[in-house]
């Protein structure tokens, strides 16, 4: 079956947060949004009628999951990553974010140390501040095109700030890089010196461009905590769902103890019926969305180069998210955000929203119909040529 990525589904007028909250948000009503890392594509073919067939039967009771739930969440992960989990090492949660929060309660204190690596998905910075914990940022350093980890900073950092909590973000949004092995030993190496806990988020593990190859933490450290959801790969964002690899015991009860206190019990039906469904059929679907992802890529690459040379794309290694670097442009933050936003009609995310380290950058949703993204440039090259 092909799949036709280049349809245009209207999204307009379901309340969807990309779509329907520009004035909200302070921004034009006639910007064309390619900010928030959902898809416009629809979810695979077989998990709308998996769906749909939950939803037909009209009963939305609580609901758990049996074997064939946690078969299908380990299948996807031993045949994609080569890394096995069992059913019992698994923790359902309604959403990365959310079981981001519910660690750092559980493995940390208020006034611990957590470290990131900025520029990074803001929201981190929100689940360790507001619970009262210190954020540590160990800043990527950007080098000819291409961030690395500064591993004498990250160390310093550790020692100097009592560092109780990583949380990596693997594949990095928004600069997409692909972490080696090396470079993940190198961290966890560092990590097990001072007993410091892992939290990876591989949520874009999924998305990943030839010549990479995403490793599971889990593969390198078993007590590493590895956060997992099909909301990126399958667009169901929507739906809540995600799940969580934990191999050790202890600290699985921690983070189950805190869930517990949030209230929090099951997650929703549909969601689960989705979740399922797509680590089950979802497979071809999503080798199809890569290929035409990566025409996607090709196309911003060869744009830029010809017709705007001073905006340089970092060379995407993972996500649908691609980082773009505008400083060349000589524009202030402010100057930067008005061209995008007021000039081209664009709403792409602003640099610093990621961290200071981003400043003078923009990141950009791919994820869309080509056609989408051409008129998207067009509106980015007028721009530029006229401000």
């Amino acid at each position: 079956m092909k799949y036709d990525f280049d349809k245009i589904t209207d999204r307009k007028n379901t309340n969807s947060i990309k779509y329907d909250f520009a004035k909200e948000r302070g921004k034009p009503d006639d910007v064309l949004p390619l900010w928030v890392a959902d898809m416009d594509f629809p979810t695979p073919p077989q998990v709308l009628a998996d769906i749909q067939k939950t939803v037909s039967h009209g009963i939305f009771g609580y609901t758990e999951v049996k074997d064939d739930y946690y078969n299908a969440v380990s299948g996807w992960f031993k045949d994609r990553f080569d890394y096995c989990i069992t059913r019992e090492e698994i923790v359902k949660t309604p959403g990365i974010v959310f079981a981001l929060a519910m660690a750092v309660r559980a493995y940390t204190n208020p006034g611990d140390s957590v470290m990131v690596q900025t520029p990074v998905y803001y929201p981190f910075f929100n689940i360790i501040s507001d619970n009262g914990r210190e954020l540590v940022k160990n800043p990527l350093v950007y080098n000819e095109g291409k961030y690395h980890i500064n591993i004498e900073d990250f160390e310093r950092k550790v020692k100097e700030h009592n560092v109780k909590l990583f949380i990596l973000c693997s594949p990095h949004n928004p600069v997409s890089r692909v972490w080696t092995r090396k470079e993940l030993e190198t961290i966890n190496e560092i990590c097990e010196q001072y007993g410091i806990i892992i939290i990876s988020d591989e949520i874009h593990c999924d998305f990943i461009y030839t010549g990479h190859t995403h490793t599971v933490f889990g593969c390198i450290n078993e007590d590493a905590i590895i956060c997992t959801a099909p909301s990126k790969t399958f667009n169901l964002a929507g739906l809540q769902v995600s799940n969580l690899f934990i191999k050790n015991a202890e600290l699985r009860r921690k983070l189950e103890q805190e869930i517990r206190r949030s209230g929090f019990s099951q997650l929703n039906t549909p969601g689960l019926t989705a979740c399922k469904s797509a680590y089950q059929y979802g497979g071809e679907w999503l080798n199809q969305l890569m290929s035409y992802l990566a025409g996607n890529i090709n196309l911003v690459k060869n744009f830029l180069k010809e017709k705007l040379p001073k905006i340089k794309l970092i060379e995407p290694e993972g996500t649908y998210l691609l980082w773009l670097d505008f400083q060349e442009l000589g524009l202030s933050q402010n100057g930067l955000d008005n061209l995008i936003t007021q000039k081209a009609k664009l709403w792409l995310s602003s640099g610093t929203i990621f961290g200071e380290e981003g400043t003078g950058f923009q990141r950009i949703n791919i994820a869309c119909p080509r056609s989408v993204l051409e008129t998207a440039l067009v509106r980015l090259e007028k721009a530029v040529l006229s401000y």
